[in-house]
């Protein structure tokens, strides 16, 4: 972690594309909380599943329902679900060890973005974000919809919010609106056509805070920090924007509440701007100066040190890495090929992209070995040198460890009950998450089987008329020319004999093995010629009981 520190162009962020996994057209993904398993949204409508250790498909979830390209996936907090959007208006929840579905709700608009409810390890409730409808809180269970307020009315007397449960007053020409839940998901962050964001306590569906951002552009992301102490928001300016989180991490209502309290300005945007004021503080601008091109899918890196940004111009896929000061650290150059979503692991140094083609690359850091690191003592040499040995270096206990003394205090009591603090400070030790899915073998299909059996008869049957394997003949499948055919049936027809022909050699000794008998039985060796004894032998008078 000092790396920094020492080098300031050396930094724990990925430099070249490692991998590339392909399945289909995959178009979005998004890790787990510990970042072993990668869904995948494909264009069919399916959801597959990566072990990212093994790079390996662990499962797929298909909906029959469902043949339209996939817009989103969301895991749960602990990874036993996965929430799917798709571009028919449905949402999907899956059970993922078991591989089916839990729910699925339709909508009357294509959501473009959904998001499981951080808070609860089996969520039922979801923030979807339309694509020409204000976001809405979906509850999967049961069905209803809350539609947020994305506008702010100044009526003297507060702020109207939109009707629940009605989208059909809602106006075509709507602009897609940015949403998020913050950390523990009792608030949520809307980034609206106006440039302003809005903070909604989604539960009695009123606007608690309101923060305009400078030049009032469209915002179309808006995303939080792992951490939670930082927002992300990119804008139609081609800017991407962070801001710091002033709200404690825990009971964020409750404080704005208490700020409410204290502010005497009268109900109205005003307060709700002084509100604002005290959430949100504007940390840092990023933008490219030069080529002053839009951002596409801007995330944050897993310890919140790293910024990212997508480009959106076509035929490129380019990604920017910035640090947090706001220094352009690095830009990844892949293919020719436009990008579309991305996505930071949450524990280790890599990134994810995802091609226009359907292919995700993995970029990670370019390691040099350096042996040092595993052995202190090591050096490394330019050239070969002559190794000079110690004087007691091959002794069973050499005069240095004699002298050594022990460090250790060999009286102080060892913790082994106490385990150390979790990466993840939010999490329930009694909630078991899921980091892996279980291997499941795939069974033999009997079809294939019958295939391998009859295409390794083929290859025996002889697709090359010229080898020894293809000279079979006879209409009942019976060898014609023992000499010169080395498969002959057997008696069920189902099984195949060999037979090679005799060498000379063979020949003669068989006929010797012959004419021992017949001068053991007083029969003289010239009733028969050697010459016919040859002839018959190689006719298969004698049986096969000569041999070689």
């Amino acid at each position: 972690m000092n790396a920094p520190i020492i080098d300031p162009l050396q930094g724990d962020f990925p430099e070249v594309i490692e991998e590339y996994l392909e399945h289909g057209v995959m178009k979005c993904i998004a890790f787990n909380r510990r970042g072993t398993l990668l869904a995948a949204g494909c264009s069919d409508g399916s959801c597959v599943i990566w072990d990212f250790e093994t790079r390996g498909i662990a499962k797929e979830l298909r909906d029959k329902e469902c043949v339209a390209a996939i817009t989103s996936v969301c895991w749960s907090k602990y990874g036993h679900r996965i929430l799917v959007s798709a571009a028919d208006k449905s949402l999907t929840l899956w059970d993922v060890v078991k591989g089916e579905k839990v729910t699925r709700t339709v909508l009357q608009q294509t959501p473009l973005q959904a998001r499981l409810h951080p808070g609860s390890s089996t969520p039922s409730i979801c923030l979807a974000c339309p694509l020409s409808s204000p976001p809405m809180i979906v509850d999967l269970n049961t069905g209803n919809m809350n539609v947020l307020p994305v506008v702010v009315t100044d009526l003297g007397n507060g702020v109207a919010p939109p009707p629940k449960n009605k989208q059909s007053d809602v106006t075509p020409a709507f602009t897609p609106t940015a949403a998020c839940f913050n950390k523990y998901g009792d608030l949520v962050y809307v980034g609206n056509s106006k440039g302003e964001i809005l903070i909604i306590d989604h539960k009695s569906n009123q606007v608690r805070a309101m923060v305009p951002v400078s030049g009032g552009a469209v915002i179309k992301n808006i995303v939080f920090s792992r951490n939670g102490q930082y927002l992300l928001t990119n804008s139609n300016d081609r800017t991407i924007r962070i801001y710091d989180n002033l709200l404690p991490l825990k009971n964020e209502l409750g404080a704005l509440c208490d700020l409410d309290k204290t502010i005497d300005e009268p109900d109205g945007v005003e307060q709700l701007k002084m509100v604002g004021s005290k959430c949100l503080s504007l940390f840092r601008e990023f933008q490219d100066s030069i080529t002053k091109m839009h951002w596409k899918a801007p995330c944050f890196s897993g310890d919140g040190e790293w910024v990212i940004g997508g480009s959106a111009s076509k035929g490129e896929h380019k990604i920017y890495i910035w640090d947090r000061a706001g220094h352009l650290v690095k830009i990844l150059e892949g293919p020719k090929e436009a990008l579309i979503d991305l996505a930071w692991h949450p524990v280790h140094p890599i990134i994810v992209s995802v091609s226009l083609v359907g292919w995700v690359y993995i970029w990670a850091k370019d390691y040099t070995e350096n042996w040092s690191a595993f052995a202190p003592d090591f050096k490394e040499l330019e050239e070969n040198e002559e190794y000079v040995e110690r004087e007691d270096e091959f002794d069973l206990i050499p005069e240095t460890e004699k002298v050594k003394e022990s460090d250790v205090n060999e009286d102080d009591e060892v913790d082994i009950v106490t385990a150390d603090k979790d990466a993840f400070s939010d999490s329930d030790m009694s909630q078991e998450e899921l980091c892996f899915l279980p291997a499941i073998p795939c069974p033999d299909v009997p079809e294939q089987q019958d295939k391998c059996v009859v295409s390794s008869l083929k290859l025996i049957d002889g697709n090359n008329s010229g080898s020894p394997l293809s000279e079979e003949a006879g209409q009942n499948g019976q060898a014609v020319n023992h000499a010169s055919s080395p498969l002959e049936d057997d008696t069920g027809g189902t099984r195949v004999k060999r037979r090679r022909k005799p060498s000379e050699k063979g020949l003669e000794l068989q006929a010797e093995k012959v004419r021992k008998p017949l001068k053991s039985s007083g029969r003289s060796s010239k009733v028969k010629s050697k010459s016919t004894i040859d002839q018959e032998i190689s006719n298969g008078v004698y049986g096969d009981d000569v041999s070689d």
